[in-house]
């Protein structure tokens, strides 16, 4: 799956799930961090990439209809600090079937994951 890493996780994912199969790029290799939202959607969209991030102005499911994007997923721990951010991202990614998130509007909790699948 093609990810793309909003600038408020962890660096060490982009190996943490390169290691699973997965191609990850995150904001700052590419020059985005500290831009503005809709231009880390848009380049997100236009490299066809899964979005994840912990930013709650992301947070909006209308504004992410499922099936009308790459997918986007919104991470929500209570405690989200690196350490906590990798191991639960790592393992949601060992677990899941992540590649059927493609166009999903998905949230990662300390204890569920919603999907919201394209209608």
């Amino acid at each position: 799956m093609r990810i793309k890493l909003d600038e408020n996780l962890p660096t060490e994912l982009i190996d943490a799930l390169g290691a699973m199969g997965h191609e990850v790029e995150d904001v700052y290799g590419e020059q985005l961090s500290g831009h503005i939202d809709p231009e880390v959607w848009e380049a997100s969209q236009r490299e066809q990439r899964l979005l994840i991030t912990q930013d709650i102005a992301f947070g909006d499911a209308r504004m992410f209809r499922p099936g009308q994007h790459a997918g986007f997923v919104l991470v929500r721990l209570k405690r989200p600090g690196r350490g906590a951010l990798l191991l639960k991202l790592s393992q949601v990614f060992a677990s899941e079937n992540v590649e059927s998130w493609s166009g999903c509007f998905v949230v990662v909790s300390d204890s569920k994951i919603r999907v919201r699948r394209p209608e």
